[in-house]
């Protein structure tokens, strides 16, 4: 298994119950495919360095650390790409 982090920023404008259920998600994603999360960085609202989307100035930053096979970074990487929610995502292998 391999440790990797992972920042994603969602969207502004929603409440704290719909950024909670959005980790949820992916974090439940990681574990269900033989992940195991090792923490979950609520950084919050800041204001993002450029526009993006033509619309975004700001959004609420979530940083997760976990260690997982490639394909759970695969599968989590497709399920950012199609949520509207999210408006950025990396992923980084951590160094041993």
């Amino acid at each position: 298994m391999i440790k990797y982090e992972t920042m994603f920023i969602l969207k502004p404008g929603q409440e704290d119950d719909a950024y909670q259920a959005v980790v949820e998600k992916f974090t439940t994603l990681i574990t269900d495919q033989g992940g195991e999360v090792t923490n979950v960085n609520h950084m919050g609202r800041r204001k993002l360095a450029y526009e993006v989307r033509k619309k975004f100035r700001e959004g609420y930053y979530v940083l997760i650390h976990y260690t997982a096979e490639p394909s759970v970074t695969a599968e989590l990487e497709r399920n950012f790409k199609i949520s509207d929610d999210v408006i950025r995502y990396l992923i980084v292998k951590e160094e041993e």
